[in-house]
């Protein structure tokens, strides 16, 4: 079953630039809509285990990832393709939102 995995400062890079799609959730443990978005980020990880990575950076933890796009509000979700952001998504919203965008990068 596939989980989230940690994108962190360091590995940042490496992730984003793969083949796959990649989705990326900028959030703080102290964010309640990150609390909210969450779950939802953890399911999706799971349905899209081997077709896209879904993984989430802790912005307090993280700032340099962060800071290097540009992260005022969270949650933040970027979609990466090709080590490129292709999509955005500032703020809790249903799966389907999420599901919907990231399917258009399969």
């Amino acid at each position: 079953m596939g989980k989230a995995i940690e994108i962190t400062d360091a590995n940042f890079e490496e992730i984003i630039s793969g083949d796959k799609p990649v989705l990326v959730d900028f959030w703080a443990e102290w964010c309640g809509p990150c609390k909210m978005i969450g779950p939802v980020v953890e399911q999706m990880a799971s349905e899209y285990d081997g077709k896209a990575i879904i993984g989430k950076v802790d912005v307090d933890s993280n700032p340099s990832v962060a800071q290097a796009f540009g992260i005022r509000s969270i949650p933040t979700l970027l979609f990466f393709k090709g080590g490129q952001i292709v999509d955005k998504q500032v703020g809790a919203v249903p799966k389907a939102v999420l599901s919907q965008k990231l399917d258009a990068q399969l």
